[in-house]
């Protein structure tokens, strides 16, 4: 079985164990999927600390994303799905923390963001002083029925991680000395 043929929750798990790195989640319109499909890989309590499911706008404050950046641009938003992903990083002291926010539908959908729209944040805490420390944000549209959208979304915030570990590993290891 080749690396691709594996799910993609085993992969990053070896990506994460590997590097003996840590990873907490914080998801809204997923509700917990994404720790879970982490979770279904055995050995997964190595690498994986813990989950928030931040599904109110109370819920995102007390984890603390900030009451200006859900009431300027509303909960399904790059500025939120980055403030997770920070906020759920620095409360569980991992190294990574990755954010789901979005409209899983049917309903809840505008012309602006509608049903399937969701952002993906990755959160990375690098050595004190190196400056390596940051975010990513990645706005996704999907189709299909509620399950589909979350589904597709737990999936590709599991990639999201995985190439922000693989592009972290690649960053650091080329500036190791020789």
């Amino acid at each position: 079985m080749s690396d691709q043929d594996e799910p993609i929750e085993a992969r990053l798990g070896a990506a994460l164990d590997a590097r003996d790195q840590t990873l907490a989640t914080v998801e809204s319109c997923t509700g917990g999927l994404i720790g879970s499909l982490v979770t279904d890989v055995s050995g997964s309590s190595a690498y994986f600390d813990r989950g928030f499911v931040t599904y109110s706008n109370a819920a995102k404050l007390d984890l603390g994303v900030t009451r200006e950046s859900l009431d300027e641009q509303g909960a399904v938003s790059e500025p939120v799905a980055r403030e997770m992903a920070q906020a759920a990083r620095d409360a569980a002291g991992t190294t990574w923390a990755v954010s789901s926010t979005g409209i899983a539908g049917p309903t809840g959908g505008t012309a602006e963001k509608p049903v399937g729209t969701v952002y993906v944040g990755v959160a990375y805490a690098g050595e004190w002083g190196t400056g390596t420390t940051g975010t990513r944000v990645s706005h996704h549209e999907y189709d299909g029925s509620r399950t589909a959208i979350k589904s597709q979304a737990a999936h590709d915030a599991l990639r999201a991680v995985l190439e922000a570990v693989r592009d972290q590993y690649t960053a650091t290891s080329s500036n190791r000395p020789s």
